[in-house]
């Protein structure tokens, strides 16, 4: 799901610029490659399920910023054990905000929100937009990044398969709207942020791991200040949305980048971005059978046209590296591996 997009690589379940410094080894990392990869999609796909029970027990916000504080934590356990020191620069500092706002404060608030009113299932199908929207914003902001046939045939069925899960031939009947656009805007955060980091983070000096782990503390500060003013404090720690909101947070946006990391530095961003394809199948599978949330016909078919449009979209062009989602200085491609 929209997993927190980190510095270094491209997303929520989160998901950016690239440095001079290696990926950091990760935990399980004796683990083979495809156990870490399958742990990974269960993971991000299992977030947009968290959000939904943690909302349960607590106002969006709050989920939010539960799921920063403990995500954060995770990151700076392991900059501790690596040894990372924070960034210096006060302009790194200024990039990084702006960085937490649109990959992390935003698009996490929006799911949250979005959750009161639809279902799980139709969150995560949302979320696999990002690289749709990605690839429109890219043609615009990037100007290495040139549209083809391919791509544009990707966008367009894209939006046919977005059109399909909301039911548009019956006038949107029975959905909500607003929940919908939150979705579908946190969806679109994602990629306006990866741009963002791309054309400022990238060859800071620092590295990934130090990146990420000061855009997310960035991201934690900004709810702590904003939480209070919608939201009072809780009065009782219902159990159950209190264990999802810490795993949302340590798995699914600490963790979560971590064994990203180390897929990207194993097996290379193209083989490790294809989790992405794996999360709405998950996301769907999780809210039908925990959640006993519907599923109408045109949700999965309207995912797997989603899905196909967004291969297309991700496609590369011959004889170049330049792809839809990009590449960084250190040949890092974005994918949508963000999260939720």
């Amino acid at each position: 799901m929209s997993a927190p997009s980190a510095p270094g690589i491209r997303q929520a379940p989160g998901t950016p610029p690239a440095t001079s410094t290696p990926h950091p080894r990760t935990p399980g990392r004796a683990l083979d490659w495809r156990v870490r990869f399958t742990g990974l999609s269960l993971i991000w796909g299992f977030s947009f399920l968290l959000i939904k029970v943690g909302t349960d027990g607590y106002a969006p916000f709050q989920v939010t910023s539960g799921r920063l504080l403990f995500g954060t934590l995770v990151l700076v356990a392991a900059m501790a054990v690596r040894r990372e020191r924070l960034p210096r620069s006060g302009r790194t500092w200024a990039h990084l905000f702006v960085a937490a706002f649109f990959l992390n404060a935003l698009p996490f608030s929006l799911f949250a929100y979005a959750e009161l009113t639809i279902p799980s299932t139709l969150a995560g199908i949302c979320n696999a937009t990002s690289p749709l929207w990605g690839m429109a914003l890219s043609v615009v902001a990037l100007s290495q990044d040139r549209p083809t046939r391919r791509r544009v045939a990707g966008l367009g069925l894209g939006f046919i398969g977005v059109l399909t899960v909301l039911g548009a031939w019956q006038g949107f009947t029975g959905l909500d709207l607003t929940g919908t656009a939150m979705a579908l805007l946190a969806s679109l955060s994602y990629p306006i942020g990866w741009i963002y980091v791309r054309r400022t983070l990238a060859g800071t000096g620092a590295s990934t791991l130090a990146l990420t782990g000061s855009q997310l503390l960035v991201a934690t500060l900004l709810l702590a200040l904003v939480t209070p003013l919608f939201t009072s404090m809780p009065t009782h720690f219902p159990l159950a949305p209190t264990l999802a909101v810490i795993a949302l947070g340590a798995l699914g946006t600490g963790l979560a980048v971590l064994l990203q990391y180390g897929l990207v530095e194993e097996v290379g961003p193209t083989t490790a971005q294809m989790v992405t394809y794996f999360i709405p199948v998950i996301a769907t599978t999780a809210g039908v059978a925990l959640l006993g949330e519907e599923l109408n016909w045109n949700t999965p078919v309207g995912a797997l046209v989603v899905l196909a449009g967004a291969a297309l979209t991700q496609s590369r062009v011959r004889g170049s590296t330049a792809t839809s989602g990009g590449t960084t200085g250190t040949g890092t491609r974005r994918g949508r591996l963000s999260r939720s």
